[in-house]
């Protein structure tokens, strides 16, 4: 299983996604018309083969909306995994007893004479994990990822960061979230630590007053004299490694 994607939700999404391409070196690589439909606006932007997304509410009464008004402000919003059999995953999740808050139908992006791209995934329901949306994700083929449209390689940058490895969740309780998102995700805890196939989620005590959710992603830096730095984007620390 491997950490594939982080979505952030925002009030505004121009302030925030030229932060994230100036000070991430990071550029727009797809806008998925269909997401008016759930009264919301987005970008997507990849680190390597993974994407950062940033969620902002067009229409009221969305679930990103009320995200921002119970954290106060902008922040980190949704986890996507990548597995290899879905409805593995699936029928795991809810013999645990995860309910579904969304099975989506399969999206298929076409690029020339290539096979089309499909995806499927399921989103776990927030009460039942906690800190942020769970999605857990099959891609076919696995190095394809159609959420970001067909051509996001292209638009893959790596001047300032290369790769994603890390999200740090806050809790007022991180142990029993910890556990439960190790249940969640099928993987072993190391104390407050799951560590997948080539990413890690960690789980911290919530000191700033925003309560439970996404606090960190951890980025590998270009410049390895850099690792060490942290900046705040969209309401989120980003660690440069």
């Amino acid at each position: 299983m491997r950490l594939r994607q982080i979505a952030l939700v925002a009030a505004e999404l121009r302030p925030v996604e030229e932060q994230i391409c100036s000070e991430l070196g990071l550029e727009v690589c797809y806008r998925d018309p269909g997401l008016g439909a759930f009264g919301l606006r987005h970008g997507l932007y990849p680190v390597g083969d993974r994407i950062i997304e940033v969620v902002v509410p067009k229409d009221p009464g969305t679930t990103a909306e009320r995200f921002l008004e119970r954290r106060g402000g902008d922040g980190g919003y949704m986890v996507l995994v990548q597995t290899d059999d879905v409805d593995v995953e699936r029928a795991r999740v809810t013999d645990a007893g995860f309910r579904l808050v969304h099975d989506g139908g399969t999206r298929q992006q076409v690029s020339g004479d290539a096979e089309p791209a499909t995806i499927h995934g399921i989103h776990l329901h927030p009460k039942d994990v906690g800190g942020a949306i769970v999605s857990i994700d099959e891609a076919n083929p696995a190095s394809s990822w159609a959420w970001a449209g067909y051509d996001w390689e292209y638009h893959s940058r790596d001047e300032v960061v290369t790769d994603m490895v890390g999200v740090e969740i806050q809790s007022l309780e991180p142990e029993m979230m910890a556990q439960r998102w190790a249940n969640a995700l099928g993987q072993e805890l190391t104390g407050n630590e799951i560590t997948l196939t080539d990413a890690t989620i960690r789980f911290v005590a919530a000191t700033d007053g925003r309560g439970d959710g996404m606090s960190a992603v951890d980025l590998v830096a270009t410049d390895r004299s850099r690792a060490g730095e942290t900046l705040e984007l969209c309401g989120t620390r980003f660690n440069l490694v």
